[in-house]
């Protein structure tokens, strides 16, 4: 049993050296992602599925995944999430106050919650929402002469 062990760990590393040997960043991450890694205590007393590899992550989220989780991102998407995202508001746009909703053309639902407020008369004005420090968001509105602290709610 032993030699069996010792022979797949060989193989796995042989594997290893041979990836890190790859000079191209791309082509190395594509040859560990080949490698099949057995799940632990797998072996010939595991049971059944001992021999299966762990299941790969089916694919990386699009942008536009991305972008619908813009704010709300599950803990699984936190390394992939989006630094910023272009949209509009919706419709006729004409300020904000504290703890105000606002609605952008994407369907998304945002409040002010940091007490700002801004005066701006326009029609379906752009929008870029930005990362900050600490988790903070802000919504840049073309245009205002501020940029609101808001809290996705939608």
């Amino acid at each position: 049993m032993l030699l069996l062990a010792s022979g797949a760990a060989l193989a796995d590393d042989a594997a290893l050296l041979s990836c890190r040997a790859l000079p191209d960043g791309p082509q190395r991450l594509a040859c560990y992602n080949a490698i099949v890694v057995a799940p632990a205590g797998s072996g010939p007393a595991a049971g059944a599925n001992a021999g299966a590899p762990f299941a790969a992550p089916a694919q990386a989220p699009s942008r536009e995944q991305l972008e619908q989780a813009f704010g709300k991102e599950p803990p699984a998407l936190q390394a992939l999430r989006l630094a910023s995202l272009t949209t509009r508001v919706a419709g006729r746009f004409d300020g904000w106050v504290a703890n105000q909703t606002i609605r952008l053309a994407n369907g998304q639902l945002w409040r002010v919650v940091d007490g700002s407020d801004d005066v701006l008369d326009a029609d379906s004005p752009a929008a870029t929402l930005q990362r900050g420090l600490l988790g903070a968001i802000y919504l840049d509105i073309d245009g205002a002469h501020r940029r609101p602290r808001v809290l996705r709610v939608e």
